[in-house]
């Protein structure tokens, strides 16, 4: 009598563990349930906490399998209130494939990954999440400012970010402003570069515990943008100083890290230290081997390209073969 139960599965199924319940929704789409919402959200979660160490082309399958599960439970949920919460869920799951298709494809697919990012915004909006408006904005400025090279488009999301979270979440508030003060020092706008700094820094001094985007803060944020801004504005001794105290709070293997040791070669290599260039980009390609960050790999070959001056240098030739190596492999 059990065995025959359980396998029919009840309408309410709120007996069956989550796997379980989740098929039986996804065969009966009419009954999605906000346990099954849940499950959903925190499978996305899951994947979202290995993106920083891990491949991206390894989380791709099920992030997408994710999306279509949830987009699919949208469509048919009967309930208003679980409407609602898969509209989150959406909002999650689209922004998190569109950075991984960003970084899986070395951020050249730019418009796979603003489809993504507009499909989360959308259902951001549907279901008022202005903290998952923003997030997935935010990650849209990241593809004009580092894809298309349009700081000016990359400008204007940056700034609607920060319109978007004001008064939502002072974590997305400000790392919009962080990157406001990037895209100012792509156009060479210095003072309005270190407005932008200074508001950022406002804003991470009013976080509160309870802050939606709390998770996405890092206490290295402000000097790795900080440092970014300064190659921009073509101040490699700034840059290199601050990026080296930032590489010294950063050790977590971790995409942000290869950036930051990327963006420190670059700097000792416009000041003329090939030692240190290369020793700060070797680290760089540690870190990306491991992870294959889109990022990384980016300014990395952009490093490699500007030590072609010291070409005969036998420590420059064994860092041309790894970077050669790392983007055969």
């Amino acid at each position: 009598m059990t065995k025959a139960r359980r396998a029919s599965y009840p309408e309410s199924a709120g007996t069956l563990p989550s796997g379980e319940r989740l098929r039986h929704v996804l065969a009966h789409p009419g009954s999605a349930d906000l346990m099954s919402v849940a499950y959903l959200r925190e499978q996305v979660r899951l994947l979202d906490e290995q993106y920083d160490r891990a491949p991206s082309t390894a989380l791709i399958p099920d992030a997408g399998q994710n999306l279509g599960q949830i987009s699919f439970l949208g469509m048919h949920a009967r309930r208003s209130y679980v409407r609602r919460e898969l509209y989150a869920a959406e909002a999650e799951a689209a922004t998190l494939m569109g950075q991984l298709v960003w970084d899986a494809s070395q951020r050249r697919d730019h418009d796979t990954a603003v489809a993504y990012f507009d499909q989360a915004v959308r259902a951001a909006q549907e279901c008022g999440d202005k903290a998952a408006e923003g997030l997935a904005l935010l990650r849209k400025s990241f593809v004009a400012l580092y894809g298309w090279r349009d700081p000016k488009a990359g400008l204007g999301l940056t700034q609607q970010t920060a319109r978007t979270t004001a008064g939502a979440s002072q974590v997305l508030t400000g790392l919009a402003m962080l990157h406001t003060a990037e895209a100012h020092a792509m156009l060479g706008n210095r003072r309005e570069c270190h407005q932008a700094l200074q508001t950022a820094d406002a804003q991470f001094g009013r976080i509160q515990p309870g802050d939606p985007a709390i998770e996405l803060f890092s206490p290295s944020q402000p000097g790795r943008l900080a440092g970014s801004c300064y190659l921009f504005l073509h101040d490699a001794k700034n840059a290199a100083g601050i990026l080296e105290e930032t590489t010294q709070a950063l050790q977590d293997q971790s995409k942000s890290q290869a950036v930051v040791l990327g963006n420190l070669a670059l700097a000792y290599i416009w000041l003329g230290a090939l030692d240190a260039a290369v020793a700060r980009l070797n680290l760089a390609i540690d870190v990306t081997e491991r992870n294959r960050g889109g990022g990384g790999m980016t300014i990395i070959c952009s490093a490699g390209r500007q030590l072609r001056r010291w070409r005969d240098s036998a420590e420059v030739q064994d860092v041309s073969d790894r970077i050669m190596a790392l983007m055969a492999a």
